[in-house]
């Protein structure tokens, strides 16, 4: 299973919701979608400390905050922002004893360009 994240227009997650829910029924796979109204604010959430901290989780494998920032080199504090952020929007899960994974094998960013004139 994947992660899609991607620009769309204000109702296209509606569409998308849909079809996800159509597959499931129909006993699919289905991959997780997050879409957001702009690419300024799809890069304000997954900013690439943020993407890199999935990489390196996927990487090690579930583990505590702690050790994740150890594994990316990075300030505790910081790691312990990103991650709750990522968790949020549904890119990280935590388990009941504290550890944090990725359930995803890659991660899609879907940017459209401006139609030409």
């Amino acid at each position: 299973m994947k992660a899609i994240i991607e620009v769309a227009k204000a109702g296209s997650a509606v569409r998308a919701a849909r079809q996800q829910l159509a597959a499931s029924r129909g006993g699919e796979a289905v991959d997780f979608r997050l879409s957001f109204e702009s690419a300024r604010s799809l890069f304000a959430d997954l900013t690439p400390a943020r993407v890199d901290l999935l990489d390196t989780l996927r990487r090690v494998g579930p583990c505590s905050v702690y050790a994740l920032s150890k594994a990316a080199g990075r300030n505790y504090s910081n790691v312990h922002t990103d991650v709750a952020r990522l968790e949020v929007l549904g890119l990280v899960e935590r388990t009941d004893e504290g550890s944090v994974s990725v359930p995803y094998e890659a991660v899609e960013i879907l940017v459209p360009l401006a139609q030409a004139a």
